[in-house]
């Protein structure tokens, strides 16, 4: 396909699915039940993590989960005790059992005891300079696992550009948090990190879609991978290259393409 018809091509697929209606049938309607930003930050989050699979599944897991943090997860994070772990023991989503879930608890609530809003967790290890968030994505992980008593089996779920990995949630995530237009569906609410340095979340569906339109030539889905379908999305916006999941991720789920 030319160059300038692929670009209309996927920007027609961007104001496709950048709508209100996209939200409902996304794990990103999970933090669109909130209204206060650390709320929509923590659950978030936990919707990122908990997004591989069918949506349905992962929603309503999500939806279970907040349900078992009174529908409040800031309050929560910050003020649960021993005993209201208890009702949380026997949550199971995948690979995510008690154990994941009360360490990754025991972190989020030492850092909103010292911070006011989680994107310090990550933009504290970035630079405006930096052409992208890999730095920002390798501190989260080091810092999140940095005291000796952490779980060993807790580590998968937190994935890093330093073992290879192509960091799809993470990178999904952060595009929740940063990206802000007019259309509602992403949140903008993060400042330190610009629009410009987020990667492009990439998995089988987006990864077939990049291989047929020639948007990505190495084949193994990863953090290489990952950058490259990046790259080459910036020579379509050079300022929010990341618009275009949007319209991958609907050409590969939705459409099939």
């Amino acid at each position: 396909m030319e160059p300038h018809r692929l670009r209309t091509f996927l920007d027609e697929r961007v104001d496709r699915y950048n709508q209100i209606d996209f939200i409902e049938d996304d794990p990103i309607c999970i933090p669109h039940q909130y209204t206060l930003q650390q709320d929509q930050e923590i659950a978030g989050f936990f919707a990122a993590l908990f997004a591989w699979g069918h949506r349905t599944i992962i929603i309503n897991k999500c939806k279970e989960w907040m349900r078992l943090m009174d529908d409040a997860p800031y309050d929560f994070v910050l003020n649960h005790t021993v005993s209201d772990l208890k009702s949380l023991d026997k949550f199971v989503h995948r690979t995510f059992n008690s154990t994941d879930l009360f360490w990754i608890l025991y972190k989020l609530q030492q850092h909103y005891k010292e911070h006011n809003t989680l994107e310090v967790a990550f933009s504290r290890h970035i630079q405006k300079s930096d052409q992208h968030i890999e730095s920002a994505l390798i501190g989260f992980k080091r810092r999140m696992f940095a005291d000796p008593e952490h779980p060993t089996r807790t580590k998968k779920h937190i994935s890093s550009p330093e073992t290879n990995s192509h960091c799809k949630r993470l990178n999904m995530f952060l595009r929740w948090m940063v990206r802000k237009d007019q259309k509602g569906v992403d949140f903008g609410i993060w400042k330190q990190i610009q629009p410009a340095q987020l990667i492009c979340p990439i998995d089988v569906h987006v990864a077939r879609v990049a291989h047929r339109l020639q948007l990505l030539q190495r084949k193994p889905i990863d953090w290489k991978a990952a950058l490259e379908l990046t790259e080459f999305l910036r020579k379509l916006d050079p300022q929010d290259p990341v618009k275009y999941d949007f319209a991958l991720f609907g050409l590969g789920v939705v459409e099939k393409f």
